[in-house]
């Protein structure tokens, strides 16, 4: 098993390669000459920003400061570090807020924790690939921001019934199966 542990991150963003509608979803996280490219699904990204923006409105309003603002986190609009190749795809995300320092933690493994190794019948980590990443409050709402802004440069949504538009239109169920 391996745990890369990026504390402080040097950098931890969302990011996304190829057209609206076809993106593949990214976490990438570097510190100094290391980088780690993981790949995630759309609603991994959004859910894990909405809820670091729930735990900082909760537990530090005050230190997790909009980026731009007086002492904010610089907003990074940098595409991902190029060249890259995936080096795992997530199955579990975990949040969680380190009172002690004060710090948002995210780890990210190629498994589930509670799956049950069928050889020996034990829950447990059976990971061979996670990341752990350590944010201020600050760095941890400009990734937050970020990551919200990314999921909703996708598909405009089709004002009947929500689903994502193709530029070719859509089967659209609130038009009982006619394309829109």
């Amino acid at each position: 098993m391996t745990v890369q542990d990026f504390d402080p991150a040097d950098r931890f963003v969302a990011g996304t390669v190829g057209p609206a509608g076809q993106r593949a979803f990214y976490l990438q996280a570097s510190s100094g000459p290391l980088v780690v490219t993981v790949g995630v699904e759309k609603q991994q990204v959004s859910i894990l920003a909405d809820r670091i923006n729930d735990v900082l409105d909760q537990l530090a309003p005050v230190a997790a400061v909009e980026p731009g603002e007086p002492g904010g986190a610089p907003e990074d609009t940098e595409p991902l570090q190029t060249p890259f190749d995936e080096d795992w795809r997530v199955q579990t995300l975990s949040l969680a807020w380190d009172e002690d320092r004060q710090r948002v933690v995210i780890e990210c493994h190629d498994h589930d924790p509670d799956e049950v190794d069928d050889d020996t019948d034990e829950v447990g980590p059976l990971a061979r690939n996670s990341i752990r990443v350590s944010l201020g409050p600050a760095e941890a709402r400009a990734f937050a921001r970020r990551t919200n802004a990314l999921v909703a440069a996708g598909r405009p949504p089709c004002p009947f019934c929500g689903n994502p538009l193709d530029p070719t239109g859509h089967v659209c169920p609130r038009a009982n199966g006619y394309k829109r």
